[in-house]
């Protein structure tokens, strides 16, 4: 079975369809998957900050039931934790929102397997989820690619935390998570919980571009990652378009690659 932890409120379902989609279509083996997805309530910090409702998450449990009856989605409310570990933290405000932090409360739900991916909600599968997920990390306390910026501004193994494999047997038992919590508790960090997951691993796996491409799409391209990326035409600016703007995506990116995953999402979309 394939692991696979998303985490956010009902603003990023969009993303989480469109990624379990692409995993789906792109993956050539019969063996079923098993979603978790980590959100709460946040209203009080801002009114958008919903958590997944019961409809979107069983139209996402339909969605991925046609492609195998044993695939399942567990939507696990992580509210409570929130409040007593990081409520007035001082990374409470991080740079995308703080469904950024819950992530690493992996260690704390019984219910999550020794072996997960967890994916940021912007990603879509290019190739097979296999080629990522068969990785041997059982040195280690996860795998992840290099940055694409990070890697020539701050170090050339600057990981970017959106796409994670993680051997949570192994990050139980050095403390992973409890140490990047504690980052979190006591220091305002630039990338929040990306940073507090690099300080306190003890042994990480680099893996190559591919499993995290967060500016191409290349033939190889394992994972491509609609992160804000820089452009310099007509002139340096950034933009930060996501999967499921499908319109942009034809049009800025040139991407047809993924229009059989478009096809089956606005099926879905017109069901809703």
């Amino acid at each position: 079975m394939v692991n696979v932890l998303f985490c956010g409120n009902a603003g990023v379902f969009d993303g989480m369809l469109t990624c379990a989609l692409s995993m789906l279509m792109r993956t050539a083996s019969k063996e079923p998957f098993r979603f978790f997805v980590f959100t709460m309530d946040l209203q009080e910090i801002k009114p958008s900050y919903v958590p997944l409702s019961e409809a979107q998450a069983e139209t996402f449990r339909k969605a991925i039931r046609a492609f195998h009856p044993d695939n399942d989605v567990t939507v696990i409310d992580v509210g409570d934790l929130y409040r007593q570990h990081f409520s007035g933290c001082p990374n409470e405000g991080a740079y995308c929102s703080p469904y950024t932090l819950i992530r690493l409360f992996a260690d704390l739900v019984p219910e999550i397997p020794d072996k997960l991916l967890y994916l940021d909600a912007d990603i879509m599968f290019n190739r097979d989820v296999h080629l990522l997920y068969d990785m041997d990390i059982r040195d280690y306390e996860f795998a992840a690619a290099p940055d694409h910026y990070g890697k020539y501004l701050i170090h050339p193994h600057y990981i970017n935390a959106g796409v994670l494999l993680f051997n949570m047997k192994k990050a139980r038992e050095t403390g992973l998570f409890e140490a990047a919590r504690g980052w979190i508790k006591r220091k305002k960090l630039v990338f929040a919980d990306q940073s507090a997951l690099i300080r306190s691993a003890t042994k990480r796996k680099v893996l190559p571009q591919r499993f995290n491409d967060q500016k191409f799409l290349h033939k190889h391209t394992v994972v491509r990652h609609f992160s804000k990326r820089l452009f310099y035409l007509p002139y340096p600016h950034t933009e930060n378009i996501k999967q499921w703007q499908i319109d942009r995506v034809h049009k800025t990116f040139r991407y047809h690659q993924f229009d059989d995953i478009y096809e089956a999402y606005t099926a879905i979309q017109s069901e809703m």
